[in-house]
């Protein structure tokens, strides 16, 4: 059930904003957006001011509005710098036309996080870093890009017990040792899920250990496409976050308190200071993300309504209905208000979880949580309204 432009300004406060990072599509309904009569000049005036920025951090011209009115959807890691900005200007719109058209700002929001990318986008929209800030991974996508053509995402999960997070690190060095390329957790997910990215071989390596150092329950899967490697110790080979460091010691921003808390990636707690902003960013290029203590960190607020901001939002959107799946199995189809002994009997179905429950009750929250898609809400609300 989603909620009515006067519903959402009175719940503003028990709301979070979570934005999208990178992904193999990132057009969603922007085509939309734009071709709105009333939305049209608003998202049509921001994406010029990000092909701007993109153009001139790469060097060459780049035409974000020709981009979505043409449906040019991305290809592969050749548009990447240019799909950085995509994503990051269509949040901006996108929480523009929020404001300007339902009278929603989102800083009055209990708080907001971002997974990958989308916490540079995050930082942009509170105010907190000018939109310079996005130079950083757009100079830097080159080489990014570079050194995702021999690098694999696998998919590592556990069907019982959590991942032992340290035997996992553990047979990582053990790969990397041998001199033939690096692997590492580039985002925690779930106790019982996890994403590596490893160069060449390295994760058909990581597969061949497992039966050696994991339960039968874990499984790996590799993922097709290609993922430049951020979050990982891989950006050092290209100086990644040293570079970027740099280029953040001359970016406009960072001195004053965010407007609304802001859950870090990189430390899964509302973390962000003037004092630390520009190191928690330097931490961001090269520490996993912490995106399963972001979604705990909601659900433990009394946030009762999250809003996913940018074009068509993914991988935040799924791990919460994960989670909401598994509680809801967990119950065995009872209601939150119905638990009682026989969830204790039904536990051992999901010991991950079910080892899980005594600290972290607040997990329970997450099928009664309200999720609103930020570009559908504005387009039916136009219809509606």
């Amino acid at each position: 059930m989603t909620l009515r432009p006067d519903q959402l300004r009175s719940q503003i406060r028990e709301t979070a904003f979570s934005f999208r990072g990178y992904n193999t599509t990132n057009l969603g309904r922007t085509s939309e957006l734009l071709a709105h009569p009333v939305y049209a000049s608003t998202v049509e005036t921001t994406l010029r001011e990000f092909s701007a920025l993109c153009s001139d951090a790469v060097g060459r011209h780049v035409d974000l509005v020709e981009r979505v009115r043409h449906c040019r959807e991305t290809r592969d890691l050749t548009t990447y710098a240019e799909d950085v900005a995509l994503i990051v200007g269509v949040e901006m719109a996108q929480l523009r036309i929020l404001e300007s058209q339902f009278g929603v700002p989102f800083t009055e929001a209990r708080m907001a996080f971002g997974y990958s990318l989308g916490e540079a986008g995050l930082l942009i929209a509170s105010g907190m870093f000018d939109k310079d800030l996005l130079r950083v991974p757009i100079v830097l996508a080159e080489d990014s890009v570079a050194l995702a053509y021999d690098t694999t995402m696998g998919v590592l999960f556990s069907r019982g017990t959590a991942l032992d997070i340290p035997t996992v690190q553990h047979m990582c060095t053990k790969i990397n040792l041998l001199g033939n390329g690096i692997i590492g957790i580039s985002t925690f997910l779930s106790p019982n899920c996890v994403l590596l990215l490893g160069q060449r071989e390295t994760v058909d390596q990581f597969k061949s250990l497992m039966p050696k150092f994991l339960p039968r329950t874990a499984t790996l899967r590799k993922n097709p496409y290609r993922w430049p490697p951020i979050h990982t110790t891989i950006t050092w080979q290209k100086a990644i976050p040293n570079r970027a460091a740099v280029m953040l010691q001359t970016i406009p921003g960072g001195m004053d308190e965010p407007p609304l808390p802001i859950v870090s990636g990189v430390t899964g707690k509302e973390s962000f200071t003037p004092h630390n902003a520009r190191e928690l960013l330097h931490q961001w290029v090269d520490h996993p993300q912490k995106l399963w203590e972001q979604v705990v960190h909601v659900l433990s607020a009394g946030v009762k309504t999250v809003i996913h901001v940018g074009p068509d939002p993914n991988l935040i959107p799924a791990t919460f209905k994960r989670l909401a799946d598994d509680v809801r199995g967990q119950l065995n189809g009872n209601s939150p208000g119905k638990i009682g002994l026989k969830m204790v009997s039904h536990m051992v179905r999901r010991p991950w979880l079910a080892s899980l429950l005594p600290a972290n009750a607040v997990l329970l929250r997450a099928p009664i949580l309200r999720h609103i898609n930020l570009e559908d809400w504005l387009l039916d609300s136009a219809l509606s309204g």
